[in-house]
């Protein structure tokens, strides 16, 4: 068969063209026309799949193909067709240029290998969707394990792409790599800490996005908003963002207030310091006045033979006080006692937990409760330690 560079060549000669020129205008001609078909078998293919997925699409949206057309996978996938026939109808157009030849084939070789390794991307991110979609998936985020096959999949086609430049087998440079490991463990280092720190995170259930979490000395103190490879992301209470590595959340202690969250309530832990002067034993006489002026020790009776004191009565009130609240989670630890007297009262302990989580709500419950606690102090004679010059 006649090739086109030897059909047009002649043509060429023919007019009175030096041979020498000749050869090298109709290889030139040759190759801008190759150009200009792949081009156009590319727009032509791309009108009609893409064109027809995207039709598709618009009337019939589902999952697959709606994520399909997000991540551009039929786009990708259409350049390889342009490629192969490129790649095939390229020795009718190059006879005597074999050089020419082997170089525009290598060229087309790493246009179809660059096209299926953005498919296989598309894929890859198609798959991730999905993922992430499922509402029981959402705990486990697999963003970061996505990102280390993405650089293992480019990797690896540049090791292709690069080979077939050369003109070598992959495996031969793969083997050559070998010997420069230190190199590429240090140019891939903070990938390969953060994947590991990633598969520890996500094994041992430690981090989610969603959660609360607090950094010690204040770097980061809010929720995790995403996680990849090589950052945690998290927005932060002053909606400021913060970014840290997976690897210093392994490394390093971080508070996760996942526990709190899921659980029936959030803990409330403060001290109330009585002035220690002001502690006493009380007389049926002070019985009578506390009954009287407090509903909720209006049934209190001490033990026989006991005489309680005035912070006795003072505990037992807060605790029936709190008991009392319905905001107050009586499923979990009600604890109220009295701490060893500092050089700033006697501190009375008291702890329970709030069944809103929410900060605000919680920030007004704890405030409310504790404004109470503090004003009716006077009732059972105490006073509160105020420090004064």
């Amino acid at each position: 068969m006649v090739s086109l560079g030897s059909w047009m060549n002649e043509i060429l000669i023919d007019w009175g063209v030096d041979p020498k020129l000749a050869n090298m205008f109709d290889e030139t001609i040759i190759a801008v026309l190759m150009i200009g078909v792949s081009i156009g078998l590319d727009y032509l293919c791309q009108a009609i799949f893409v064109g027809g997925m995207k039709h598709y699409t618009k009337r019939a949206p589902h999952q697959w193909n709606t994520l399909l057309m997000k991540r551009r996978v039929v786009h990708h996938l259409i350049h390889i067709l342009p490629g192969v026939l490129v790649y095939f109808l390229l020795p009718l157009a190059f006879v005597r240029g074999k050089e020419i030849l082997d170089f525009s084939q290598k060229i087309c070789a790493v246009y179809i290998i660059a096209a299926i390794l953005f498919t296989i991307n598309g894929l890859l991110l198609v798959m991730l969707d999905v993922y992430n979609a499922r509402d029981k998936q959402k705990n486990r985020p697999m963003k970061g394990f996505v990102q280390v096959l993405q650089v293992l999949l480019f990797f690896i086609g540049g090791i292709v792409i690069i080979a077939v430049l050369v003109n070598k087998s992959p495996m031969t440079l793969f083997a050559g790599l070998g010997a420069s490991a230190a190199v590429l463990m240090l140019v891939f280092k903070d990938s390969i800490l953060g994947f590991v720190a990633g598969v520890q995170l996500s094994a041992n259930d430690m981090l989610r996005i969603g959660d609360w979490i607090q950094l010690p000395n204040g770097v980061a103190n809010g929720t995790v908003e995403e996680i990849t490879l090589n950052t945690v992301k998290i927005r932060n209470w002053d909606e400021t963002i913060s970014t840290v590595p997976p690897y210093t959340l392994v490394n390093n202690s971080f508070q996760n207030w996942r526990g709190m969250q899921e659980s029936g309530g959030r803990r409330v832990n403060k001290n109330i310091y009585l002035d220690m002067t002001t502690l006493k034993f009380c007389t049926p006489e002070d019985l009578d006045a506390i009954r009287k002026n407090v509903p909720l020790m209006a049934d209190y009776q001490p033990a026989e033979g006991e005489v309680p004191t005035n912070s006795q009565l003072y505990r037992i009130y807060i605790e029936r006080y709190l008991r009392s609240l319905p905001v107050v989670n009586l499923d979990m630890d009600l604890i109220i006692s009295q701490k060893e007297p500092t050089t700033y009262g006697v501190p009375i302990q008291v702890y329970f937990f709030s069944r809103n989580k929410v900060w605000r709500e919680y920030e007004r419950i704890q405030s409310d409760i504790f404004d109470h606690l503090l004003a009716i102090v006077g009732k059972f004679d105490l006073k509160l330690y105020q420090y004064s010059d």
